[in-house]
């Protein structure tokens, strides 16, 4: 059996993160990618390229991880020698996929249009900060400022005057996930039509998109929702909680779970019949709270879990990522797998968690040095020789 997605052939012209993620998730599934670079290697290379805690012969985390299972080639598309040998690869793509900003693809003569005439099975994604359309879709975009820019922040913390972005780059990530989704729509759209057609991501559209209820929440009430830290809006107790040695959350959502904390915890105090039903306990919710915390610091992260396990009360410990890696069923899943450099050298980092249940299991070949696989794509899909692989070095269109 073969990868899945063996066979799709990719050019990914992504940086940093926005993008990457989405091409690395692809190639874990089998296609072939190729990192299309400049002469100088694209900018995620040089990212903790020279931390000593953070990197391997000269090749950061971002890069070791984001590149797995890429190939790398080198084409100068700013030179009209490269961007013919880039046209020439596009015939044989399947997917094109950049997070240039708004208007570069156009500028360079590689957009969706003047790809499509050369092939028009092509189908092409461009992830960027707002869109390629809108009054907005020229603003500047980091993942922290599409974060503000999305609502995300303003419910992230404990008040509003001291708001939060998300510890994970979660616009950035987005942005990768909604690509990501929307190449294997038009996959399996093109199946059935015969043509391409391009996918323009919005990072914002992401963040807008995953509101979901909340969202709705705002149009029926009218009203801005207010941070309130690890704790729910509906649901008491539901919150993180501090222990003799950590930490840990439960969320109790149901009003049978209450009757089995309130044994847990032995809090005959609380047991008070207004506080068996849900509206009862939100009327008293710092009250509750306030008490539940107070016997949780008497005990263990440990002691406290194994008690709220016994009778079925969702909870668990406030992870660190040292033991959220460590976890046994992180690790049964195959969520914490080896990554190398070319030269020698490894690492880890975290594994592929689409499961499928007859495809080859994920496989994960190190992130390339710039260049490496120039010759072999060249070879392989344009069918060139030496020769004919010396004559575009030439012209200056790779090298």
């Amino acid at each position: 059996m073969s990868k899945p997605l063996a066979g799709v052939r990719v050019l990914d012209l992504t940086h940093i993160l926005s993008g990457p993620f989405a091409t690395m998730t692809l190639a874990d599934l089998g296609a072939e990618v190729v990192k299309v670079e400049p002469p100088e290697g694209e900018r995620t290379r040089g990212l903790l390229a020279n931390d000593p805690k953070h990197s391997i012969s000269g090749m950061g985390a971002y890069f070791l991880c984001l590149s797995r299972n890429k190939k790398s080639l080198v084409v100068d598309l700013k030179g009209e020698a490269g961007r013919e040998l880039f046209y020439a690869l596009v015939a044989k793509a399947d997917i094109v996929c950049d997070n240039f900003s708004v208007g570069v693809t156009t500028k360079l003569g590689i957009d969706h249009d003047r790809l499509a005439a050369i092939n028009p099975r092509i189908i092409t994604c461009s992830i960027s900060g707002f869109g390629e359309t809108g009054p907005g879709r020229n603003r500047t975009a980091f993942d922290q400022v599409v974060q503000a820019y999305g609502g995300n922040m303003s419910i992230t913390g404990f008040d509003a005057r001291h708001p939060l972005r998300s510890g994970l780059p979660i616009a950035d990530l987005g942005g990768s996930l909604f690509g990501l989704a929307g190449i294997l729509t038009a996959l399996y759209e093109r199946e059935r039509r015969g043509r391409g057609q391009h996918l323009d991501i919005s990072m914002l559209d992401g963040q807008i998109a995953m509101m979901s209820y909340m969202a709705t929440m705002y149009f029926l009430s009218g009203e801005d929702p207010e941070p309130i830290g690890n704790s729910h809006f509906v649901h008491v107790p539901y919150n993180s909680f501090a222990t003799r040695d950590g930490a840990i959350v439960i969320a109790v959502i149901f009003d049978e779970f209450w009757q089995n904390l309130l044994e847990v915890l032995g809090a005959d105090d609380l047991r008070r019949p207004e506080f068996d039903r849900q509206p009862g306990r939100l009327a008293s919710k710092q009250l509750i709270e306030d008490r539940v915390a107070e016997i949780f610091a008497t005990d263990t992260t440990a002691h406290w879990l194994e008690k709220l396990e016994a009778v079925r009360i969702p909870c668990a410990p406030v992870n660190r990522f040292s033991q959220a890696l460590a976890d046994p069923q992180v690790r049964h899943r195959d969520m914490v797998v080896e990554v190398g450099h070319p030269d020698g050298g490894r690492t880890f980092a975290p594994g592929n968690p689409i499961k499928l249940s007859r495809s080859d299991p994920a496989t994960f070949a190190p992130a390339p040095t710039l260049g490496q696989h120039s010759d072999e794509v060249l070879k392989e899909w344009l069918g060139l020789d030496a020769a004919g692989i010396a004559r575009w070095r030439e012209a200056g269109a790779t090298r």
